[in-house]
């Protein structure tokens, strides 16, 4: 019940000094409800016809969508019977359509009719705190600090803070937290609350002050350390605050993992990495540590790291099957690193271990590809034909995949044939119409991929790709340069820093015989990406102008990095370039 509001209730806000903060903050809302009715003094009323045809009035108004009858009747009718739970009732009812204003006054005549119900305290306190109506909260929180235990001060410190940092006036929240603390100086909570309602409030220096007096009471104390590092005024003296911090408390586990994080942020991968080293010492079989070493192991491309560890981490993972952490990432990073290095069978079986999810499709499109690139074609579309794809987005994905491994088997007619029967589907679908597009290139169908591509263009006006994959197609061979000018030119102004319009337009230039623009346009593309085909252009450029030293080295590297390419293969055939 109420369960709008439920957020922003501290449920221990109301517990006398005989009740436990913890226990009370562990009560489900329905066993809260129940204590609450033994407590509450309820008045002895009749169940009379008039008033069942209030309370099914109010019901049934509110089932229609007509919240304002129904919240009108239930609180009249409290009022008149002296119920609390018909005022609860139209609290409800209030907040279910968002109107706290309308809930507040429910709640109050609530507290009213139950002056002993910690849960319609609860609810005040979160309603008036919400509508920033601090004043009205004072002497609940005064009060309650007072008849609260020495020893349960502290948790209900932290819980008020928590509270009122919901408020939109951080300084009028700062302010009444300040006067609600003042009694005990002593507190370590007390000096917690305060920084952290001070650094809402955006004053860092405040801040820093109360989290150095936390650690001047208690030094080893992680959360306050982590606080004063937060105020710093740049990432080098939160740095150095935190690495003094763990020289003096080495065994800080919270403090050491949120340097570690802040080194990886400022990319020092080998310092981050002691720092884990050094947290995986003390327990060999964290997950948490596990994963973080994996990961950074990837980031800084040393893959024995990331194996060793993320291997590691599935293991653990493998022998707490309570633990609720999802295995995805690690086994897709296992599979890349098993990829590269060129061990298929180990990249399948990390790839076979993803479970149906969200990554599930994804992995099983990669393990055709494996398939398919070391020969088991058929395989590799067995496999795709029996996944049960959902919804267009997936169907389409599924179909590009099996378009592409007919693609690269030089099968280029039946993957045409895929992606035809595709668009008989999905007819509008600017994705699968680009895909399409580009293979009847690739079959030397250009009246097929004009029309996808004009088509693209009139259902996404905005989409860059079709204006330059157009404009690039006719550059290439050397037809309609002008409308190939102007649709490069649309795209560049879409996408102005792309790398890959940027040499079209280059490309473009060139046919038009403009070399000095086709250089400039060539040269930023390839500053941007050094890219093989970019590079292969900008060499054809200079080569022209005259410059063939330079046009060579470009080629040298782009053979270096791809010796395979076509389109370099082409251009030193057709040149007649030895390198």
């Amino acid at each position: 019940m109420l369960s709008a509001c439920a957020a922003a209730k501290p449920p221990s806000l109301a517990a006398k000094e005989d009740q436990k903060p913890s226990a009370a903050v562990s009560q489900g809302a329905d066993k809260k409800a129940a204590s609450d009715a033994l407590n509450e003094q309820l008045p002895s009323v009749e169940l009379t016809e008039d008033l069942l045809f209030k309370l099914l009035r109010a019901e049934l108004a509110n089932q229609r969508g007509d919240w304002q009858l129904a919240y009108i009747t239930m609180l009249v009718t409290a009022q008149e019977t002296r119920d609390p739970r018909l005022a609860r009732r139209a609290a409800e009812i209030a907040l279910n359509v968002k109107k706290t204003g309308e809930a507040l006054s429910a709640v109050r005549l609530w507290r009213e009719l139950a002056p002993n119900s910690d849960e319609a305290s609860q609810f005040y306190l979160g309603l008036v705190v919400i509508g920033d109506n601090l004043a009205e909260a004072k002497p609940i929180f005064t009060e309650r600090l007072q008849e609260v235990g020495p020893q349960a001060r502290g948790l209900l410190i932290l819980q008020i803070q928590r509270l009122l940092a919901r408020t939109k006036d951080k300084g009028a929240a700062f302010k009444l937290m300040e006067e609600l603390v003042a009694p005990y100086p002593g507190l370590v909570e007390t000096h917690i609350a305060l920084a952290q309602s001070s650094f809402a409030n955006g004053d860092l220096a405040r801040a820093r002050a109360e989290a150095a007096k936390t650690l001047e009471i208690k030094p080893d104390l992680e959360i306050a350390a982590l606080m004063l590092a937060q105020t710093m005024p740049n990432r080098d003296e939160a740095l150095q605050s935190m690495a003094g911090f763990l020289k003096a408390h080495p065994k800080a586990r919270d403090v050491r993992i949120a340097y570690a994080k802040i080194l990886i942020d400022d990319k020092q991968y080998a310092a981050a990495q002691k720092q884990f080293a050094i947290l995986l010492k003390e327990d060999p079989n964290d997950l948490t540590i596990l994963y973080a070493m994996g990961i950074l192991g990837a980031q800084m491309d040393d893959r024995a790291a990331a194996e060793k560890y993320l291997s590691a981490y599935l293991q653990v993972l493998e022998n707490n099957p309570d633990d609720e952490r999802d295995p995805v990432q690690a086994l897709l990073i296992l599979s890349q690193i098993a990829e590269d290095r060129k061990d298929f069978p180990a990249a399948l079986k990390w790839l076979a271990q993803v479970e149906p999810g969200t990554a599930y499709l994804d992995a099983q499109i990669r393990s055709a590809q494996i398939m398919a690139a070391t020969g088991d074609l058929n395989g590799a579309r067995n496999l795709l034909s029996h996944l049960k794809p959902e919804g267009q987005r997936e169907q389409i994905q599924v179909m590009v995949a099996d378009a592409q491994l007919l693609r690269d088997a030089t099968r280029v007619p039946e993957a045409l044939a895929i992606l035809s029967k595709g668009l008989e589907r999905f007819p509008a679908d600017t994705g699968l119409l680009y895909d399409y597009a580009m293979l009847a290139e690739k079959a030397d169908k250009l009246d097929l991929m004009e029309a996808a591509l004009r088509k693209i263009i009139r259902l996404a006006p905005d989409n860059q790709h079709a204006y330059n994959a157009l404009g690039y197609s006719y550059a290439e061979r050397n037809i309609h340069l002008q409308e190939a000018y102007t649709l490069i030119e649309k795209a560049l102004k879409l996408t102005p820093e792309d790398p890959f319009i940027m040499d079209s337009m280059g490309w473009v230039q060139f046919r038009l015989g403009k070399l000095q623009e086709a250089e400039d346009f060539l040269r930023r593309a390839y500053a941007l990406r050094p890219d093989v085909e970019i590079g292969v252009h900008l060499g054809e450029v200079l080569w022209v102008k005259g410059d063939k030293e330079a046009a060579q080295k470009l080629w040298r590297d782009a053979r270096q990095k791809d010796p395979q390419n076509e389109l370099l293969k082409s251009t030193l055939t057709r040149l007649r370039v030895p390198l």
